[in-house]
């Protein structure tokens, strides 16, 4: 990600003068390397809370990088891995969602949509051969998972045929999911050794790789000068919960008078907020967060696929073979609850 024609904001090509030299820019062509650090950078913010699982902040970038790319009018050659990243992330971070399209062909799911994006990237670089492979074949497995889990056979074994080519390398793989598919089983050890959560693991390691190789972003390097100049309280301020219900303006209020000179009750209340960051941080989960957070609608598909595959009651088993937005297993059974009671279950 390095910075476009390799010069940076407030910097002159002359000894002298830098004000009129700056002056004298094209206005197109500052806003086209503007565009490009701040894509640069959302790229950066998007691999980085995909690999940490931070879901509000993970979508938040992923609204920035998308607009930046859509206001492309083609993709400079030196971006392409960049591009081409963003927009593997966003269809595996939706990778479940079969109801959900990226492309004009509504048969193509998320995760085919990140195939052939994963597919452009590896055409950028030959030196990772074998974490290519892997990510490759864990994706074509996947995406033959996500519609068997979801009973969806037919279209299982459709995807099969689009996926593989009739080369000698492609056929143990191709043989090994028909057979799958026929006995109509979702939980077979091929399946299960090759899972979603191994596909984000490699993708993550990917994600490593390529941060480092890019770590001189102009825009990360200058953020981090000015809040290494304001101290530890632009750190503070920054240091707040990633999940946020946008709609709860009493803890946003909060927040803002922590720097105003809060009272001592709401002192405590900063420092619960807090607590409960460092626990999420810890991987517990934490119920009084969740409370807040809606069920889409995807989501209930997901619990009513689950009951009629496993059961009322089976709660554990529904919560780890669908796709949940940080549910527990009480959640389930209470959403089960509500929606038995309006008629929906």
């Amino acid at each position: 990600m390095a910075a476009a024609a390799g010069v940076a904001p407030g910097s002159s090509s002359s000894g002298g003068g830098g004000g009129s030299s700056v002056s004298s820019a094209p206005p197109a062509a500052v806003e086209a390397v503007a565009a490009e650090w701040m894509l640069e950078f959302a790229c950066s913010c998007l691999c980085r809370h995909f690999a940490e699982q931070s879901g509000a902040e993970f979508w938040r970038w992923r609204d920035v990088a998308q607009a930046l790319i859509n206001g492309l009018s083609q993709i400079p050659p030196h971006q392409k891995k960049t591009v081409y990243l963003c927009q593997l992330l966003i269809r595996t971070a939706q990778g479940k969602s079969l109801g959900l399209h990226f492309e004009n062909d509504q048969r193509f799911s998320p995760l085919e949509s990140a195939l052939s994006f994963w597919t452009l990237l590896e055409k950028e670089e030959i030196k990772l051969e074998k974490l290519h492979e892997d990510i490759r074949r864990l994706i074509q497995i996947q995406i033959v998972a996500v519609y068997m889990e979801n009973r969806y056979f037919k279209e299982a074994a459709e995807v099969l045929e689009r996926l593989f080519t009739d080369s000698e390398s492609d056929k143990p793989l191709r043989v090994k999911l028909a057979t799958i598919i026929k006995i109509k089983d979702p939980y077979v050890p091929l399946l299960q050794n090759f899972s979603y959560s191994l596909l984000i693991s490699k993708i993550k390691s990917y994600i490593e790789l390529f941060m480092k190789e890019n770590e001189t972003n102009f825009l990360i390097q200058e953020a981090t000068k000015q809040v290494a100049s304001k101290g530890l309280e632009a750190t503070a301020w920054q240091n707040r919960p990633l999940e946020v219900n946008e709609n709860d303006k009493s803890d946003l209020e909060t927040k803002q008078r922590r720097h105003l000179g809060q009272k001592p009750k709401e002192s405590r209340v900063l420092q619960n907020l807090n607590n409960m960051k460092n626990v999420e941080k810890n991987g517990v989960s934490l119920a009084c967060s969740r409370k807040r957070q809606r069920w889409t609608c995807q989501e209930d598909l997901e619990l009513k696929s689950g009951v009629r595959e496993f059961g009322v009651g089976n709660w554990a088993k529904i919560l780890a073979r669908g796709n949940f937005n940080n549910r527990t297993s009480v959640m389930l059974k209470d959403r089960w609850r509500t929606l038995s009671k309006i008629g929906q279950g």
